[in-house]
């Protein structure tokens, strides 16, 4: 039976840059989760009898919402639900089931790089019919819809078994569990070289992948052990775990620092790479060398070709405003196009879809291409792998030749979490107010050349969006970027994000946070960060 429920709207039900985000609490409120969902039908028209793809990355509250999900889907005139076993797709893994099956869209049941657990963070977000997050044009419909909303509809049956590979139906509706692992495994291997990369490994190359306790691990364990020929025990923190297993599953220097030491120790491995909650981050790890988001991005479109998906070259590149610059000198020399597009992977499916972009990537460890319409983490793992097995040289002698060839941009992220948001705004406030006055001052041997607000102008649909991060430019190609983060579910995240570029080769060895600490300290003067939130020191360093 289809109950028609009333309910009243919810205060902040705002989609950040990939959906809403809450604390498991906040969702856990009668109709919290529903009200969303149903905001999301009403903000759509057409899918009557169409497929809609379920899944999410295991995380606390995945399972419940799923089941409210596929009655709501049944209730609201889906025709088809599509859903992981056990509720599991990792984000790039969704993102491949709608493309490959033609599915109107999907919902994807992540906080991404967030903790979680019963306290923890949860997050549902919706995808369109390539794959991709909502553009702004919905996710402002849907945040319209839910200060407005009194009744959603659902199917009043009984929770159908999501471990069991097969059909079942609900009120007509067509549910169908897939192996969440055979598709994306499928489209990796038309991607990448794979017997190259078992020879690297059959001949000593020691790669270790620690899935974080998340989603990824039986990507990787499929795809590393079982395919490619690494050991049993190659992946770690293999089993995706409702609380992470307590691991914060952010692939970055802080909390993958465990498998950092592990390959910069003289017995460890020669190649590592760390991935997120939902799988569509990544970290890259050689022996003696860290590898930049920025850097991995710029190192993988010069390269691209070595991968039998991409032998043809690539149309265009794409970063994120805050991405260092270092894919723009990739893109200038192999005369393809290069488009700078705010935070959020949304901002990217339009020129994926148009052919203008192939790889794209932001600095806060995503990575990917025209494959899917997500950021995905074993897509970057397994390029870096590629590559590896391609050249036959070190991570570390890739990364020095890349820098010796195009230069290298020294690049380092400071973010502030938790800050209280009220100090945030204001402070955003302030170099707003300011960034007529900064063009011509000095600090130390700095001169600020210019100063804005970034806005994109899509060259696609011609849509604008304002507001995308304060950029403070100095002359000589550095800069410092100020934005506030819409990833978090407590207080405000700032991030501060510092570059220089060197072209010197000579000077290529200095620690990062010394060759920028003259515009970490410039941040600091022309942001008042410290007085202003009462921070001494970011929370995280990357």
């Amino acid at each position: 039976m289809i109950k028609t429920v009333a309910t009243t709207p919810f205060e902040g039900q705002k989609p950040g840059t990939s959906g809403l985000r809450k604390k498991v609490p906040v969702f856990a409120q009668p109709n919290y989760a529903e009200n969303f969902i149903q905001s999301i039908f009403d903000s759509l028209e057409g899918f009557a009898g169409e497929t809609l793809v379920i899944g999410g990355d295991g995380r606390y509250f995945n399972r419940e919402v799923i089941q409210i999900a596929i009655k709501m889907a049944a209730a609201n005139g889906f025709g088809k639900v599509m859903v992981g076993q056990g509720g599991i797709l990792s984000t790039p893994a969704a993102s491949n089931v709608i493309r490959k099956y033609k599915a109107f869209g999907g919902i994807v049941l992540s906080a991404s790089h967030n903790p979680g657990g019963p306290t923890e963070d949860f997050g549902i977000k919706y995808n369109i019919g390539n794959g991709g997050p909502a553009p702004e044009k919905i996710t402002d419909a849907i945040f319209a819809r839910t200060k407005v909303i009194d009744t959603y509809k659902i199917a009043d049956v009984a929770d159908i078994d999501l471990d069991k590979v097969g059909t079942q139906t609900v009120e007509g509706m067509t549910v169908e569990v897939i192996d969440p692992v055979a598709d994306y495994v499928e489209l990796m291997e038309s991607l990448f070289d794979f017997g190259a990369i078992r020879a690297l490994i059959a001949g000593g190359t020691r790669v270790i992948i620690d899935s974080m306790g998340a989603v990824t691990g039986p990507y990787a364990k499929e795809i590393l052990e079982k395919r490619l020929g690494a050991p049993a025990g190659s992946v770690r923190n293999a089993m995706p775990l409702p609380d992470f297993g307590g691991h914060h599953p952010d692939p970055n220097l802080v909390h993958a620092k465990e498998l950092y030491d592990d390959v910069m120790s003289a017995e460890g491995p020669d190649f590592g790479a760390a991935s997120d909650g939902d799988g569509d981050r990544n970290m890259v790890v050689g022996k003696g060398m860290f590898v930049t988001p920025s850097d991995s991005l710029a190192i993988i479109a010069a390269n691209a070709t070595v991968a039998p998906g991409y032998k043809r070259g690539i149309a265009g590149i794409a970063r994120s405003m805050p991405t260092s610059a270092a894919a723009d000198r990739v893109a200038e020399k192999l005369g393809i196009g290069m488009y700078e597009t705010p935070t959020g992977w949304k901002f990217f499916g339009n020129l994926l879809d148009a052919g203008k972009a192939t790889v794209c990537g932001e600095e806060s460890f995503g990575t990917g291409s025209d494959h899917v319409r997500e950021k995905d983490g074993l897509w970057a793992v397994l390029f870096w792998l590629n590559i590896l097995a391609a050249r036959r040289e070190s991570v570390a002698e890739i990364v020095k030749a890349h820098w010796a060839e195009y230069g290298r941009n020294y690049y380092s992220r400071h973010d502030y979490e938790e800050v209280d948001t009220d100090a945030a705004n204001g402070l955003m406030t302030h170099l707003r107010d300011s960034l007529a006055s900064l063009p011509g001052q000095t600090f130390g041997a700095l001169t600020v050349e210019a100063a804005d607000d970034f806005a994109y102008h899509d060259p696609i649909d011609g849509s604008v969006s304002k507001n995308q991060g304060i950029r403070i430019l100095f002359k000589g190609g550095s800069r410092v970027v100020f934005r506030l983060s819409g990833t978090g579910t407590a207080g405000a995240t700032l991030r501060v994000y510092v570059e220089r570029y060197e072209p010197d080769a000579a000077r290529h060895g200095i620690e990062t946070q010394e060759a920028l600490s003259d515009l970490i300290a410039a941040a600091e003067h022309f942001a008042e960060i410290k007085t202003r939130t009462g921070r001494d020191k970011p929370t995280v360093i990357t």
